[in-house]
């Protein structure tokens, strides 16, 4: 045991005074006597001893987590109102070609906004002119949130929108 407890303090031992030993040597280079030189072949069979070695892989990047809206859970009044705010100075016309996507946008944002007001907490009862002119636009629509029916109950979509937005200006304090 003993000789094992010499050999353990040994060997870092012998490591050391060979490093310092490497280091200490001079090889007559302009440097100074102060300043230790390294042998350029030693550089180069590090640098050629570390392309040998094998590499670890890079990690792969650590994903990021997104998190989506739940179309299940209803969001705050204020939060769905704002998405459709979003959509307030926001038009199209037939000859740009992106009214489907616009008025597809104005009922998912309805949407979201009277699933909001339904759930919230103040109470339902406290939206009842925003909710029945939503209801009522449901039923114009019949379920079918196609292109071509948003399209042809765009007044009625545009109109509920523009309603909605003025009642929620007037009312603020209800979904603070």
């Amino acid at each position: 045991m003993l000789i094992r407890s010499g050999l353990r303090a040994a060997i870092p031992a012998a490591l050391l005074a060979a490093c310092l030993a490497g280091c200490t040597a001079d090889t007559g280079g302009d440097l100074g006597g102060d300043v230790p030189s390294v042998d350029p072949s030693a550089a180069i069979a590090s640098e050629a001893a570390a392309q040998k070695a094998p590499r670890m892989p890079t990690p792969p990047p650590t994903p990021t987590l997104v998190i989506q809206d739940d179309p299940n859970v209803p969001k705050p009044v204020r939060d769905a109102f704002s998405g459709l705010q979003a959509t307030y100075k926001a038009d199209c016309t037939p000859e740009e070609g992106n009214c489907a996507r616009f008025l597809g946008r104005v009922n998912d944002e309805l949407s979201r906004l009277d699933r909001a007001m339904k759930a919230d907490k103040k109470g339902p009862g406290r939206f009842d002119e925003p909710i029945a002119w939503m209801g009522t636009l449901r039923a114009a629509l019949d379920g079918d949130a196609s292109a071509p029916n948003l399209e042809k109950h765009r007044t009625e979509l545009i109109g509920t929108r523009d309603s909605v937005n003025t009642w929620m200006q007037v009312h603020w304090d209800d979904y603070r």
